[in-house]
């Protein structure tokens, strides 16, 4: 069972939201939230696997929200719901520790899809917005030469493997580029996260990215 907070300053937007997850036999919506302040509340006292955040809320906005819940050390993977296609969300989201990004406008499979990615450990990224997102990792490195100082912790496989995540190839996708079964690939991408200490799949990308081992419109 996937528990799932919802926060968002709309009660219309939670309520349909509330509706779509309700039908989902594999998903439980344990709390909602109307501001940031007491989405930081409810994720500490119900402990979600997957928080739905709204970006323009009162109090506390969903960023500064996220940024608190991350510091803190939640386990819950926080999604970003906006109804704004605005790079500067996009790219705060994943700064502040988000691991997923979608617009308002997703469809009701979309979203349930997008909850189970997160919750499994994946990054999710609506498509309209990753290559910008990505475009904007590479005009704001700051620091490329430390970054890429971190990869010598990893093996060669393990390199290969984290540049092809950062191309945005799912575990299925490596499994079959790299001729290994997806537990395999699993164990790999683990192992990756673990050494560089990241905290999902989206922070593997940015420091792929920072680090310039893959760049923008590059074919994986």
């Amino acid at each position: 069972m996937i528990r799932v907070l919802l926060a968002d300053d709309q009660a219309l937007v939670r309520g349909g939201f509330q509706m779509i997850l309700s039908a989902q036999p594999e998903i439980e919506v344990v709390g909602e939230a109307e501001s940031g302040r007491q989405a930081i509340d409810l994720a500490n006292r119900l402990a979600p696997d997957v928080i739905l955040m709204d970006v323009r809320m009162p109090n506390v906005d969903g960023l500064e929200a996220t940024r608190r819940l991350v510091e803190l050390g939640t386990t819950a993977r926080i999604v970003i719901l906006t109804t704004f296609d605005l790079d500067e969300y996009v790219y705060a989201a994943i700064r502040a520790g988000a691991s997923g990004f979608l617009l308002k406008d997703v469809r009701p499979q979309q979203l349930v899809e997008a909850i189970e990615v997160v919750a499994a450990g994946d990054a999710l990224l609506a498509p309209s917005v990753t290559q910008r997102l990505l475009a904007r990792f590479a005009e704001t490195l700051t620091r490329p030469e430390e970054r890429a100082a971190e990869l010598s912790l990893l093996t060669e496989r393990e390199l290969e493997v984290l540049k092809l995540v950062a191309a945005g190839l799912s575990n299925a996708e490596l499994a079959e580029r790299l001729f290994l079964s997806e537990t395999t690939v699993k164990t790999h991408v683990s192992s990756v996260l673990r050494k560089l200490s990241l905290r999902d799949r989206v922070q593997a990308v940015v420091l792929a990215y920072e680090a310039g081992l893959v760049r923008p419109g590059a074919t994986p």
